[in-house]
């Protein structure tokens, strides 16, 4: 496997991206940018590897900006009304 297709992450298959630079989006002052790649960790990523990038606290407080299919947000507005947060 060549050294680009190892680093390629495969809820960003249409971006050429690593993870230094996925955690540099999440962290960076960009707001429009960090939604977008939360949204995408949220949709496109196993359940598993979303708490690898995200936490808990960050999806809470930038939910409302979040933009997913409905289906996605209906799911995780449902999961984390369960864990006990109001979005």
């Amino acid at each position: 496997m060549k050294p680009s297709q190892q680093n390629h992450l495969y809820f960003l298959w249409d971006y050429n991206l690593t993870v230094d630079d996925v955690h540099g989006i999440l962290h960076g002052t960009n707001e429009t940018e960090r939604t977008w790649m939360m949204s995408r960790i949220l949709t496109n990523a196993a359940y598993e590897d979303v708490w690898k990038y995200l936490k808990l606290e960050d999806v809470v407080r930038e939910f409302s900006k979040l933009r997913m299919r409905a289906q996605t947000t209906d799911a995780w507005r449902h999961a984390l009304s369960v864990w006990g947060y109001d979005v």
